[in-house]
């Protein structure tokens, strides 16, 4: 396989972040309540209004005290990166060296993927507009290497604000909601400008999956069934949105917007789609029924809807190889994940020939590079 990658979804983590990100870019009113590093049991953490929001890995190590035993590898550990404090997916000349080392062109670079947490909405967007600038500057040291994923706040109203706010600067191809997080369902009302706004911008829209931190009162805390939440965090991250889009419209509605489902895996998708043509079947077979209540809206069954408008990531999916001709020509899209755990970096070239050792090379070029070329328009 000797053409380069394109991953994506891969990650600038809350831990990489500058130290002054948001000290220096909030406006001066909001300034003294910005998140901060601080020190909490030996650890370096983000504060703000009094909430952790997380690790931050800028901390350089004493060399005279034995470092701590880690609980989770990153995939930089496993690369052989001993110096967290380097930050390195936080500066483009080390991330572009990375790829180099992994063959990979061009990232996708979705943000945290822990919510932006303060009550206050005036701070939330500031937080959040301070990021996506952040995003953007790295991004612009190569523009078609580094495609930033800025995050959308989780309001319908300041989510189409931002949106638009993002669009009047160019240069952004898609955006990130947490669904798991938003805060009104998708079939309110308050998002139909939002859904307008991506047509009219051109905008992708990306779900990714959301991580949730067990609380201490979880019955499976500190037992082997912890290891098993994010796969119910899972199930709610997506499945009940991922129907709404069907069941109230929306993507009849606008045919033109593009939603990717990144790292939410894909065997679970044929199934539920599936499910939602036979309901949709039902709803015509029943049309003489609704013909009373208003008539009939959703005219195009899910599955044509699902294969003309979304499309959904993966790193080492061996299902989603026997899955292609379910979800059409482009719309599967290779990733790696760097530098999370599960990522594949530094070895995606190995991980590929194992799970498509059985694909014609053109099928593996068009996963690993061709379906994200056109769909983010790199040529």
């Amino acid at each position: 396989m000797a053409h380069q990658l394109i991953s994506c979804d891969d990650h600038l983590d809350l831990g990489q972040l500058p130290a002054d990100l948001w000290t220096t870019r909030l406006p001066a009113a909001l300034r003294d309540r910005a998140p901060v590093i601080s020190e909490r049991n030996g650890q370096a953490v983000w504060i703000c209004d009094g909430k952790v929001w997380g690790n931050w890995a800028g901390k350089p190590r004493d060399p005279s005290v034995p470092p701590a035993p880690k609980p989770l590898y990153s995939a930089l550990d496993r690369g052989g990166i001993t110096d967290p404090s380097e930050r390195r997916p936080a500066h483009a000349h080390l991330r572009l060296r990375d790829m180099d080392r992994d063959g990979v062109e061009t990232q996708v670079l979705f943000g945290p993927i822990f919510a932006i947490s303060t009550e206050d909405p005036a701070l939330r967007d500031a937080c959040y507009r301070a990021y996506n600038d952040f995003l953007g500057e790295l991004c612009s040291a190569a523009p078609d290497r580094l495609i930033g994923v800025p995050m959308l706040p989780e309001y319908p109203e300041a989510a189409t604000a931002e949106l638009y706010r993002l669009a009047s600067k160019g240069g952004v191809r898609q955006v990130n909601l947490q669904i798991a997080n938003i805060k009104a369902p998708l079939d309110d009302p308050a998002w139909e400008s939002f859904w307008t706004a991506l047509e009219e911008t051109g905008m992708i829209l990306a779900w990714h999956v959301t991580v949730f931190v067990g609380r201490p009162g979880d019955r499976s805390a500190g037992k082997p069934a912890s290891v098993f939440e994010a796969t119910k965090g899972f199930m709610g991250n997506f499945l009940e949105p991922f129907v709404d889009l069907f069941a109230w419209g929306i993507l009849e509605r606008h045919p033109k917007l593009r939603i990717v489902l990144a790292e939410a895996g894909t065997g679970w998708l044929p199934w539920l789609v599936e499910e939602l043509d036979y309901r949709h079947w039902r709803l015509w077979e029943a049309k003489e029924y609704w013909a009373d209540k208003g008539g009939i809206m959703l005219e195009t069954k899910p599955s044509e809807l699902f294969r003309r408008q979304i499309y959904a990531t993966f790193q080492e999916d061996h299902v989603a190889m026997s899955l292609i001709p379910f979800f059409g020509d482009g719309h599967l899209l290779w990733a790696s994940d760097y530098p999370h755990p599960d990522s594949v970096w530094p070895n995606s070239r190995a991980a590929i020939e194992r799970q498509m050792r059985d694909l014609s090379p053109e099928m593996r070029r068009k996963l690993t590079h061709d379906n994200a070329a056109a769909l983010y328009g790199l040529g």
